[in-house]
């Protein structure tokens, strides 16, 4: 099993399909690092050398930032919103769909399950 940015990269699945299991790294992002290292995308992981997943490796820390980097740095990105209480700040700061969605209906996601209002039925 490949471990690559701190994550097992499972053996079984195609190169760009596995690479996709890193935090920050998608399909287009996956196809990319796979041509440039000269991998053709059909191989499966446990094909890999250990050559190629050290390249693979070097590559993606050399010039992506992924994992545990990419998570600290959106929550920052978050927090200074938050901080400056700008409006996408606060719809952030009450757990309200920031990017302009309905909230009249729908929602649920980011607002969590519906609460019953005491009083409402007539």
């Amino acid at each position: 099993m490949a471990r690559i940015a701190g994550v097992n990269i499972p053996n079984q699945k195609r190169v760009p399909i596995g690479l996709t299991y890193i935090h920050g790294i998608g399909r287009t992002t996956a196809m990319q690092i796979c041509t440039r290292i000269g991998l053709p995308p059909e191989r499966r992981v446990h094909e890999l050398t250990d050559d190629e997943v050290l390249r693979v490796r070097e590559l993606i820390d050399r010039e992506y930032t992924v994992e545990g980097d990419l998570r600290r740095l959106v929550a920052m990105n978050i927090k200074r919103l938050m901080d400056l209480g700008c409006y996408r700040g606060l719809r952030h700061r009450k757990g309200l769909p920031v990017r302009g969605q309905r909230t009249h209906t729908n929602a649920r996601t980011r607002k969590g399950p519906a609460r019953p209002i005491a009083g409402k039925k007539k």
